[in-house]
């Protein structure tokens, strides 16, 4: 028996009619975190070693501060869309929703300690 009709095979959709969809996200924060990781790595490498104060200008420029702001996002974003899918393959019922409640208010505490980090930096060197 099939499950999908031939419509929905012609126009992607599965049976839950958001496999495709998901798929691109996935496939497009790969394709920025492809990007964002050259840029990241070389940010945090700059800054390595760099005293309290000297630390706190070079993230409260504009380009060092956005490449981690994004690198963040972008990351944790991808991140919590992975771990609904594994949290989908191998829990059920009640396990499930709180696993994924979690993974969601685990990504986005970190997305808005970094984002908040970064604004305080940059908020820091403005008064300076």
């Amino acid at each position: 028996m099939r499950y999908i009709t031939p419509r929905k095979a012609a126009t992607g959709l599965g049976s839950a009619r958001t496999g495709t969809e998901h798929h691109w996200a996935m496939t497009v924060s790969a394709c920025a975190l492809i990007l964002l990781t050259p840029a990241f790595l070389l940010v945090i490498g700059s800054a390595i070693g760099l005293p309290r104060e000297a630390l706190i200008a070079y993230f409260g420029r504009p380009y060092p501060g956005i490449v981690t702001a994004l690198f963040i996002i972008v990351g944790m974003i991808h991140f919590m869309k992975g771990t609904r899918i594994m949290i989908d393959d191998y829990l059920q019922h009640t396990e499930r929703k709180v696993a994924i409640i979690a993974s969601v208010i685990f990504g986005w505490a970190v997305i808005a300690a970094a984002v908040f980090a970064l604004a305080k930096m940059a908020f820091i060197t403005i008064a300076i």
